[in-house]
């Protein structure tokens, strides 16, 4: 696979060769996409080595940081899953294959059925969170004092767009 063109380089060609957007470019932007996108691309290789898909992971922890007994409706899952998921069913079909969730009756509502996870699923969902939280922490060359400030900036843009 052939190097992506690094972020400093998009940049400078926009303000050299596009100078009326280069102008008004928000840089921190394009830097929090390529972060995410790089990030992003370490997380699903370690998830593809244990047969699984970003949006397999988003499902199970939603179900994980749910309350005990760790249920949601369709519904409840899609509205909680931190990356969207438009082929929810083929998702949770696929991980009641591999027994990590199952679906239960509703007893509210006789149309749906519920999504739980398996004590498998949980110790699977658990062991993955660790190793994924271990691989960002090994990419941050932030200290403590600064990725506090980044966090404390981050909240100040999330406030604002979450709102829109």
């Amino acid at each position: 696979m052939q190097a992506r063109e690094s972020i400093f380089t998009v940049i400078e060609k926009f303000k050299l060769n596009w100078p009326d957007c280069g102008e008004r470019l928000n840089p921190y932007f394009l830097k929090m996409y390529r972060i995410h996108e790089l990030l992003q691309a370490q997380i699903e290789n370690y998830l593809a080595g244990l047969g699984l898909q970003k949006a397999d992971f988003s499902l199970m922890t939603a179900l994980r940081r749910s309350e005990h007994p760790y249920v949601l409706s369709p519904t409840e899952l899609s509205q909680s899953m931190v990356f969207s998921s438009g082929g929810l069913t083929k998702v949770i079909m696929r991980l009641d294959q591999k027994g990590y969730i199952k679906r239960l009756d509703n007893p509210d509502d006789k149309r749906s059925r519920l999504v739980a996870l398996t004590e498998i699923g949980k110790h699977i969902v658990e062991e993955t969170m660790s190793e994924v939280q271990k691989m960002e922490q090994n990419s941050c060359p932030l200290t403590e004092q600064e990725c506090d400030q980044l966090v404390a900036l981050l909240d100040k843009l999330l406030h604002k767009l979450e709102r829109e």
